[in-house]
């Protein structure tokens, strides 16, 4: 096996024709009794409207443009630290649990040569042989559980039988990505706004990767500026240097200190996710809002909370819409705030960074992976002595090799690419009732990645012995839906095979 790694492909396939142009006729029409059009735009007005604007800090005229990217070729580390790390964009990205992958595809730092080179490059391969073989040997042990799941012995369909092996691969290549490297590449459809865009060209060089950041931005910043050249040139402000940035003069430079590391697991007191932190009087301010918001002095806090909780008092509860932050009801979920502690998996994170209203403070790993290997081992390959050999080899091989590239000199933030996807991160994260509610509905479903599943019904029980009034009625779709209405998996054919609804939250989960 070799290495692949053409670089980042990079391309605009949807943007505004002028959006520089939109911009400025945006601005206009807040002084005029009409709107005005892009193609009312004269040269004086590009010269002094754009420039006057942006400085002034009046940026929401360049949020109206919006730019949609193709990214291939670009790693998973760049996607976790940079063009996920915050809540204002839009991607549909390749997934490791469900796209098989044969080929040797990562990203390899172009400062890398000779013997560095050599030492990175078979890191990336060893992994991905590990990758293979640990896949290999899930697959029995995920068709076994399903099978039994699906009481596959009872049912006499050819088509189901190739259905539960299907599945049972997909889930095993679920399990076995633990062992391929952060490096690892992937595709995804990409959009920002124009503003947006301005801020990735300013803080490239604020994250964990600044080379393939910086490049991959680059490349979306020339693939825009051939279309309207002055939505660059004309407004903006320069990218930060590496030396310009806070967070990379303030961490120490190389690996982390395993006694930090420690000292977190320990402050979890067993959990995956603990809570630290919480509104005291969350559920009499939720009940006031509500009276508030309805005008309705009468209502008990019992009956409020009902109004704005209960799926058969409140349809939107249903709705697979989210339409909470548009009901003036369910607002009132905002004022019940929570914070936890909590150590995932970085391939865990990246799924659940996708839950951008429950924001997180996530580390720079290039300065907190310690030396000795730091992994959330999977429950499924922790059980099978075999698969838990494979992978203790492969995370220790990933860590070794990325302990001797630091020695050798390698930076830390191409060295740490080699890392596996078990890495463990440790963060705290944030959020309101009306975006952790969306959150608990999604992943305490069975078909959420595993961890991201034990961490939410960890967060939901806590919550429980604080305020028991506002999570009477959280949980998965079939779960809400049966306080209502018939059970009904919204996951239609990949329903778990397991009816959560009679005894949640007392479910064992087996895969």
């Amino acid at each position: 096996m070799a290495v692949i790694d053409g670089g980042p492909e990079i391309r605009l396939r949807n943007h505004f024709e002028r959006p520089y142009d939109d911009a400025i006729s945006a601005a206009r029409t807040c002084y005029s009794p009409r709107v005005i059009e892009a193609d009312e735009i004269t040269d004086r007005q590009r010269r002094t409207i754009g420039p006057l604007t942006f400085q002034a800090g009046h940026h929401t005229v360049y949020q109206h443009a919006t730019f949609e990217f193709s990214l291939e070729g670009v790693s998973r580390q760049l996607v976790w630290c940079f063009l996920h790390a915050f809540p204002f964009y839009n991607s549909e990205q390749q997934s490791q649990r469900y796209v098989r992958l044969d080929e040797v595809r990562a990203h390899v730092p172009a400062a890398l040569g000779g013997p560095d080179r050599a030492l990175y490059e078979r890191a990336v391969e060893s992994a991905w042989a590990a990758y293979a073989e640990l896949t290999r040997r899930l697959v029995p042990l995920t068709h076994a559980i399903l099978a039994d799941l699906w009481r596959l012995r009872d049912r006499k369909a050819e088509a189901f039988g190739k259905s539960v092996a299907k599945e049972a691969e997909k889930k095993a290549i679920e399990t076995a990505r633990y062992v391929l490297p952060i490096g690892a590449h992937t595709a995804m459809v990409y959009t920002v706004s124009g503003i947006v865009l301005h801020r990735l060209r300013r803080m490239a060089a604020a994250c964990d990767v600044p080379d393939e950041a910086r490049r991959v931005v680059g490349a979306m910043l020339a693939e825009v500026s051939r279309r309207d050249p002055a939505f660059f040139s004309a407004i903006g402000e320069p990218p930060l240097e590496v030396d310009e940035v806070l967070e990379r003069r303030a961490a120490p430079v190389g690996a982390g200190d395993e006694k930090l590391a420690r000292a977190f697991d320990r402050s979890l007191d067993g959990h995956r996710s603990k809570l630290v932190d919480h509104g005291a009087h969350a559920p009499e301010v939720v009940a006031s809002a509500v009276r508030n918001v309805l005008g309705r002095a009468e209502l008990d806090d019992e009956s409020a909370l009902a109004l704005v909780l209960d799926p058969s008092r409140n349809p939107h509860r249903l709705d697979t819409l989210n339409v909470g932050v548009h009901s003036p009801l369910m607002r009132t979920l905002d004022h019940a705030h929570y914070t936890f502690r909590k150590k995932l998996s970085h391939t865990a994170d990246s799924q659940d960074q996708r839950h951008r209203m429950v924001p997180g403070s996530r580390p720079l790993l290039s300065r907190t992976v310690p030396r000795t290997t730091d992994v959330v081992e999977p429950d499924l390959v922790r059980s099978d002595p075999g698969c838990h050999e494979v992978f203790c080899e492969a995370v220790d091989a990933a860590f070794d090799a990325r302990a001797r590239l630091l020695d050798r000199g390698v930076a830390p933030e191409h060295a740490l690419y080699v890392l596996p996807n078990a890495v463990a991160v440790r963060f705290e994260e944030s959020g309101s009732l009306l975006h952790l509610l969306h959150k608990w509905t999604m992943r305490t479903c069975l078909n959420a990645q595993r961890e991201i599943f034990e961490a939410s019904m960890d967060e939901i029980a806590q919550v429980a012995e604080v305020h028991p009034a506002l999570v009477r009625h959280v949980g998965p779709p079939c779960v809400v839906r049966n306080r209502l209405v018939q059970p009904r998996c919204t996951e239609g054919e990949h329903f778990c095979g397991v009816p959560v609804w009679r005894s949640f939250p007392a479910i064992e989960r087996r895969i």
